[in-house]
């Protein structure tokens, strides 16, 4: 008995990287899968149906059943035909996972306005349009999951202001439909991947590796630390019925574990009994609001918490545990 045996599944953007390896490990789970890629190389160019038919034949190969979707998730229309793909093929949809997209890096201030729409387009319409339309049959069947890309550079990542703008949006909008269906037994949650995938190898960190080893970042990556599919065990977990009262997360896949980021909350306030001058503000701002504040984390957040002291570690049934000692408990 797998742990997803009966449901139905789409994974966008899945003929490649963590797509893929998410996947496969749904039908591995159980579930049946519609293999969504456009095949479009990074930048959204062009279109090739081989990378998803080929990982709607390993599933097969492997006894479990799949078959492939090759729209666009930007494309509202595309988007709503994939889950009506699903549904027909499968008689319903229990599992929506957005993983598509592209990217187009600049500095803010060279960025042209068409890298700007393309690559909101796909991350952030096009999570949207797929889940406006799963969210209808899930609310219908009183029961869904929807899980979510996010990335580490929506933490502050310089060169990626519509990467970032796109993946803080989508972490905005799985709040917000966690909060929406979960009272229909729906539920929403996002994941900041991390992995070496051929996003990674087009970087200029990964086109240097490329040229003093001869392989790429992803290639390397297999078996490792670094493999994409690491993220994939995560994805099974909050896919399954296990996961029912998992609601409104948001999650950083990292190395061989996981760390569940703390919900948004207030950490001062600066209050007077009427309007505050700007003379006033100026004069109380740096001993109060302004003191020691911090720099957005960007793309450093993985690999903080391997400086936390010993001491804020704990075994878990054989698992390394770490907690915040800051957490907000309540």
């Amino acid at each position: 008995m797998g742990l997803l045996d009966g449901k139905s599944a789409l994974v966008t953007g899945s003929g490649r990287g963590i797509g893929r390896g998410i996947a496969i490990a749904l039908a591995r789970a159980g579930a049946n899968v519609v293999v969504n890629d456009l095949g479009t190389s990074l930048s959204g160019e062009g279109a090739e149906q081989l990378p998803a038919n080929q990982v709607v034949d390993e599933i097969l190969t492997n006894g479990g059943k799949a078959v492939t979707n090759a729209g666009n998730v930007a494309s509202y229309d595309d988007a709503t035909e994939m889950i009506e793909q699903t549904v027909r093929e499968f008689g319903r949809i229990d599992i929506l996972v957005n993983v598509a997209g592209i990217l187009r890096d600049r500095m803010i201030f060279n960025m042209t306005e068409a890298e700007w729409d393309a690559v909101i387009a796909v991350h952030l319409k096009g999570t949207f349009n797929c889940t406006r339309a799963a969210s209808i049959k899930m609310r219908e069947q009183q029961s869904g999951r929807i899980i979510s890309m996010a990335s580490v550079s929506a933490l502050g990542s310089p060169g990626q202001p519509n990467y970032a703008a796109a993946k803080a949006g989508i972490m905005g909008l799985m709040w917000s439909t966690a909060q929406a269906l979960g009272k229909y037994g729906v539920t929403a949650n996002s994941i900041m991947p991390s992995g070496a995938t051929r996003m990674i190898d087009s970087t200029p960190r990964g086109q240097k590796i490329f040229e003093e080893t001869g392989r790429r970042p992803s290639e390397m990556a297999q078996g490792t630390e670094r493999d994409p599919d690491n993220v994939a065990p995560l994805v099974v977990y909050l896919a399954s019925d296990a996961a029912a009262n998992v609601n409104g997360q948001v999650f950083h896949s990292y190395g061989y574990g996981y760390t569940l980021l703390e919900q948004p909350h207030a950490v001062r306030r600066l209050e007077a009994s009427s309007r505050i001058d700007p003379d006033e503000l100026a004069r109380v701002f740096p001993q109060t609001l302004g003191a020691n504040l911090k720099q957005p984390p960007a793309l450093g957040f993985g690999t903080l918490l391997n400086d936390r002291p010993e001491s804020e570690w704990s075994t878990v049934d054989g698992f390394k545990f770490w907690k915040s000692p800051f957490e907000v408990e309540t």
